[in-house]
């Protein structure tokens, strides 16, 4: 095995970011940046970024992350869902420290349907029909 001490490596201000607490539909909490920096010799490039279900999309810079240049991963969340989360992102690359695993966690708070000012809808007296 032939190690190359010239291979780029990509090292995070943070692994973890945890969101907190937020209000369900509140899409500004549920985004963050992760970001980097290739402490390598050679570019960083990053091949795969993967969130570990649908509802994490993160977004890595396509192009190469020159030696002792920062780049970032953006990551959204879908906070239509309610509840705790802890969710990680697989970042592959030519790292000597691929693939490399960082994670966001947080709860995301239900929303009173009630509280938002929007009219209640009544119960309509009539019987459902079926189709």
């Amino acid at each position: 095995l032939v190690i190359n001490h010239n291979s780029p490596e990509i090292i995070f201000e943070q692994d973890v970011i945890d969101l907190g607490e937020f209000m369900q539909y509140d899409d500004p909490s549920s985004k963050c940046e992760f970001k980097f920096t290739n402490t390598g010799k050679e570019p960083l490039i990053i091949s795969k970024c993967k969130g570990s279900c649908g509802c994490t999309v993160p977004i890595c810079p396509k192009e190469p992350i020159l030696p002792g240049e920062t780049g970032i991963i953006n990551v959204n969340y879908d906070e239509k869902r309610v509840g705790s989360f802890n969710k990680s992102i697989t970042i592959t690359s030519n790292a000597k420290n691929s693939p490399k695993i960082i994670k966001i966690k947080g709860k995301i708070i239900a929303v009173d349907k009630n509280s938002t000012g929007a009219p209640i809808k009544k119960q309509s007296k009539l019987a459902p029909k079926a189709n």
